[in-house]
């Protein structure tokens, strides 16, 4: 299915779905269409990827987020990505793409991002972003007083915070 169809669905769906509080779950239901396999038959590893866009879109959108953005001229930005595959998914099965906002810093909101069938899990991604203004970077605390929040961040789970390591020591590597 063009993905520009399913954009659309799930900007519907998420204009008129249930509002979700900053912590709770965006759930997408999703199928494998022939344009989303690669050359072995199953779908293809950068269309998780893009999928994972369209699971942030509701999210943003059913929190509130996506309202205030668009009104402040706020872009979200990607700073890194990483996923972990366990199992693929074959033609024309069904699947569900869940995200959820781990935690925050200062300056980065860490989601995860997972797909389900079923049979269990198929992979599962985190995501590094922020909202990006006219004169930079906004805060995380900013954003979320604009949706009217006031909260602290849970605890960073062990996984965010090795991969936030490996990130800073990869960085350090590359200045040599």
């Amino acid at each position: 299915m063009n993905l520009y169809l399913r954009l659309l669905a799930v900007l519907t769906g998420a204009f008129f779905g249930r509002r979700l509080g900053p912590m709770e779950e965006s759930v997408l239901h999703f199928r494998v269409w022939p344009t989303d396999l690669d050359l072995n038959g199953h779908m293809n590893n950068g269309r998780y990827l893009t999928l994972m866009d369209l699971g942030r879109v509701d999210l943003m959108i059913r929190t509130g987020l996506g309202r205030v953005a668009f009104k402040r001229r706020w872009t979200p930005l990607v700073g890194s990505a990483v996923i972990r595959f366990r199992q693929s998914l074959d033609p024309f099965q069904r699947y569900q793409v869940k995200s959820r906002i781990l935690c925050w810093d200062d300056k980065w909101f860490f989601i995860e991002q997972r797909f389900t069938r079923p049979g269990g899990l198929i992979a599962v991604g985190l995501v590094k972003g922020l909202l990006r203004g006219r004169h930079g970077n906004i805060p995380t605390a900013e954003v979320l007083r604009a949706v009217g929040v006031e909260a602290v961040s849970p605890e960073m789970p062990e996984a965010v915070r090795l991969w936030r390591a490996s990130e800073r020591s990869a960085g350090d590597a590359t200045k040599h």
